[in-house]
């Protein structure tokens, strides 16, 4: 479709009426509860690369030590550092904070509302600046985060590689009634519907009249950018000098790269990519498969074919590779490989499921046993990173039905009591560092449309050491990643 074809009113009203059911942006929150730009502006700077539950959070946090400059020009980097952590970037961030109060003496401790004033304080681009300038303000101005830049690409109204020229295009062809709700209708669009990893078209109101331009295998390449992108490999730095890690059981990885694993790969882009139920030995793979651009890769297949087995495709090289624990009854199923680096351990594994009626919960025990003396002799040496398909919900509030399923595989007390004394002997379930709730969960039964109605457990797991804990920057699910009936996990983890 070509652009001079979008009617752009038509476009945001669909899209208005998609989300409007949609909680608002963090930012508009703060903005309407406090009318306070100074607030505005330090929540905007918070919000960069982090979710908003995150920031607003953290921002709360901050807002009760520091509700206004002078406040905050009392306060350390380090300070700031816990205030606000884990948003994204947080030690980048605490320092711009820190300086905030001397650099705003130029504009007599005041909040300017001009673009062209705000990118002269610390932290504050072009983004940031106008999402102040129309949110704090109420002056029109085009604020273009990834979402507005991505989508406007998908919909060929601007042909742009970078947000820097969206905002350019917009700002000559967008109609200026819309520029002051353009951000949040978009963002609230782009993480509910049209997200970029597997956006839901088939529910989208666009459907049928969307170029859907770089739309392919339910992953959003809609700019040169992103395309170009998701065919080289990335950088793997993170915040604070952080990598990401990700595991994710696919379930049949041949299956999965029918369902675009690599293009899936490539836009998470993780610095090591852990799977598990790989159900293939490497001369059974493609190329593509073998030899993912940036990455090496490591193979523990189990004995019999289409079944078990784990992988690792890394874009560090490590020291040493381990396959297995040293036993033949267990090692015969591709079970557990570990990659050796300068400062950690990393671990990938499946573990056994307990069967039909409980047949191989004993199989499952002993492993559990042999596999924590293991665990306990590497933690001795250096930090450990285990992560994989534990198949078992630790806690009820990691099943979505507990009572109905005591006595079942996956959470059966025995099963639950062995997670609880590997926790207890100095080891970190990641992702309840961060979050405490129930309803988030890693594994959907294919029937009775379970993962839409989220109805799911919680059996794919980050953990570490505990004398190393604090390197973990972030812990999250991701749910929105098709392609397997259990979706990836990740952590930030500073090496």
């Amino acid at each position: 479709m070509n652009i001079e074809n979008i009617d752009i009113d038509v476009f945001l009203h669909h899209v208005a009426t998609a989300v409007s059911d949609k909680d608002a942006p963090v930012v508009d929150l703060i903005a309407v509860q406090t009318k306070d730009p100074y607030k505005v502006l330090t929540a905007t700077i918070l919000s960069a690369r982090t979710k908003d539950e995150t920031t607003a959070a953290s921002a709360a946090r901050l807002f009760r030590e520091a509700s206004t400059l002078e406040e905050l020009a009392q306060l350390s980097t380090a300070q700031l550092e816990k205030l606000i952590y884990p948003v994204g970037f947080y030690k980048n961030k605490a320092k711009y904070l820190n300086a905030l109060p001397q650099a705003m003496e130029q504009f007599n401790n005041i909040i300017p509302d001009t673009v062209e004033e705000l990118i002269r304080l610390p932290g504050v681009g072009r983004k940031t600046a106008n999402l102040v300038v129309c949110v704090a303000f109420g002056k029109p101005a085009i604020c273009v985060d990834t979402h507005v830049h991505r989508i406007m690409n998908i919909w060929q109204y601007v042909e742009t590689t970078t947000p820097e020229q969206t905002e350019k295009v917009l700002r000559s062809k967008l109609p200026a009634r819309h520029w002051m709700s353009v951000n949040s209708l978009l963002v609230a669009f782009g993480q509910s519907i049209c997200r970029p990893v597997a956006p839901r078209c088939s529910s989208c109101p666009l459907d049928e009249i969307c170029p859907k331009c770089g739309i392919s295998h339910g992953i959003s390449l809609s700019t040169p950018a992103a395309k170009q992108q998701a065919a080289q490999p990335q950088s793997g730095h993170r915040a604070n000098d952080s990598k990401r890690f990700i595991s994710w059981n696919v379930n049949g990885i041949r299956a999965a790269e029918k369902k675009g694993f690599t293009g899936i790969v490539h836009m998470l882009s993780p610095d090591i990519l852990a799977i598990q139920e790989t159900k293939a030995h490497p001369d059974q793979l493609s190329q593509p498969l073998l030899d993912i651009s940036g990455y090496h890769s490591y193979w523990h297949s189990a004995q019999k074919k289409g079944y078990s087995g784990v992988a690792v495709y890394s874009k560090l090289k490590p020291k040493a590779v381990i396959n297995g624990l040293g036993h033949k009854d267990f090692d015969s199923e591709g079970r557990v490989i570990t990659l050796e680096y300068d400062a950690f351990y990393f671990i990938n594994i499946y573990f056994p499921n307990s069967g039909t009626e409980l047949k191989r919960l004993d199989f499952k025990l002993e492993f559990n046993a042999l596999l924590h003396t293991f665990l306990i002799n590497l933690s001795q040496k250096k930090a450990v990173v285990i992560c994989g398909d534990y198949n078992v919900a630790h806690k009820e509030i990691d099943i979505k039905n507990p009572k109905a399923n005591v006595k079942n595989a996956g959470f059966t007390p025995e099963e639950r009591a062995w997670m609880d004394r590997f926790l207890d002997s100095g080891f970190v379930d990641t992702f309840r560092i961060f979050n405490k709730e129930g309803g988030h969960y890693t594994w959907w039964s294919y029937r009775s449309d379970a993962r839409a109605r989220n109805i799911g457990w919680r059996i794919d797991y980050f953990c570490v050491d505990q004398n190393n804990s604090d390197r973990v920057v972030a812990a999250e699910i991701l749910p929105d990643i098709q392609g397997s009936d259990h979706c990836p996990v990740s952590i930030d983890y500073r090496v």
